[in-house]
């Protein structure tokens, strides 16, 4: 056995993958203020295929040094954009048919691996801030709100790490990878 070189990794052009099918899905970061956090979130939307991100209020946005460093490049594959307001992202991503799921602890919280997505519908997924999560404000925009599954003290996991486990979830249940155009 041997590590692969990167040249053995058959990776597309950023010009193919930007016009490869993608998963109907739209990542959107809630204010979240880590450029690290944000760059990471590009790196696993590049990953899964994902269809966009938007990045709304105080989250940082390329240009960001910290953005970019993270990111590796992924801001020029990923479609973003930014919204001064989070409910203004998700008002019109739920007026264009989308399915809002916070992920996010609340009283009425589904556990992620009892989540199974339908390949008929487009998902908009919303991340919340370091500190206070995703704002109250959009609680009553979501159609669902998950929660990944934890066992120590904690019940906190840093929202990039957040991020990569429910989209991993989300493209193993609406995609079969050997049928992805890249």
């Amino acid at each position: 056995m041997r590590k692969l070189q990167t040249t053995e990794l058959n990776r597309v052009s950023i010009e193919a993958f930007r016009s490869a099918e993608k998963l109907p899905i739209v990542v959107i970061l809630d204010n979240v203020r880590s450029g690290h956090n944000v760059g990471s979130v590009f790196r696993s939307c590049d990953a899964f295929a994902i269809s966009s991100l938007c990045l709304c209020g105080i989250t940082a946005s390329p240009p960001n040094r910290e953005v970019l460093k993270t990111a590796l490049g992924s801001t020029q594959s990923v479609e973003w954009i930014y919204y001064n307001d989070s409910r203004k992202a998700v008002e019109e991503l739920k007026q264009k048919g989308f399915q809002i799921i916070l992920a996010e602890h609340t009283t009425k919280s589904i556990l992620l691996q009892n989540f199974i997505p339908s390949k008929e519908l487009k998902y908009a997924v919303v991340f919340g801030n370091e500190v206070e999560g995703i704002s109250s404000e959009l609680l009553e925009l979501a159609d669902t709100v998950i929660e990944i599954p934890q066992f120590g003290t904690k019940h906190s996991l840093n929202i990039s790490v957040a991020a990569g486990i429910i989209l991993w979830h989300l493209s193993q249940r609406l995609c079969d990878a050997s049928h992805m155009n890249l």
